[in-house]
């Protein structure tokens, strides 16, 4: 490893201990805001350190959010490749988005919002814009299953989505409110819903 390697692994490396700590920070310190000093101190650098590594707090939880859209779309892609059905396909979607907030509570404070409170607006535009990229995936599911499936949903497409996506928002502020797991009690839920959800397209139709 050339010496210019090694500053960029000691580099990203560092990166990640910030952004783990901040996730711990979230985790551990829930309703508090975070402050680069409070981070720094964690971290073991000063806050002059930190900003070598990101130019912002506002960097620093787009790093985070960033790891949410990576590590849930890129799982959403393997479910549509994997699943051919689109009532499996939207089951595993929306239980692999509470799986992740319930393995990551410090993360759910990103998605809920509240750690973004009087931080740059251009984050919570990016969380909306996660949740949109849900809503539009979980469309697109659902349109496809009259042709793959020959199913359709009970209440017109856009509606139907716009109800699963806040069900999954709805349990992850729950989460964030009480320490419920998301996951609680949803194989059971998630039945009704799919009894419900779609009907066979009648011959003709």
């Amino acid at each position: 490893m050339t010496q210019d390697s090694k500053q960029k692994h000691t580099k990203s490396s560092r990166r990640e201990q910030i952004l783990q700590a901040l996730v711990q920070m979230l985790e551990n310190n829930p309703g508090a805001r975070i402050t680069t000093s409070n981070l720094a101190k964690e971290v073991g650098l000063s806050e002059a350190a930190l900003y070598r590594h990101f130019a912002s707090k506002a960097k620093m939880f787009e790093g985070l959010i960033e790891f949410i859209e990576d590590t849930v779309f890129s799982r959403v892609n393997r479910i549509l490749q994997d699943e051919p059905q689109a009532i499996y396909r939207c089951e595993h979607l929306l239980t692999l988005v509470l799986a992740f907030a319930d393995r990551n509570p410090g993360l759910c404070r990103i998605l809920t919002g509240e750690a973004l409170v009087g931080e740059n607006e251009r984050l919570r535009s990016r969380v909306s814009q996660f949740y949109e990229r849900l809503e539009t995936q979980l469309k697109q599911i659902l349109r496809e299953a009259e042709i793959r499936d020959k199913m359709k949903t009970r209440m017109p497409v856009p509606v139907t989505s716009q109800l699963l996506l806040s069900i999954v928002e709805g349990r992850i502020q729950q989460y964030a409110r009480t320490g419920r797991s998301p996951v609680e009690n949803w194989p059971e839920q998630w039945a009704y819903l799919a009894h419900e959800l779609m009907i066979p397209i009648a011959i003709g139709a």
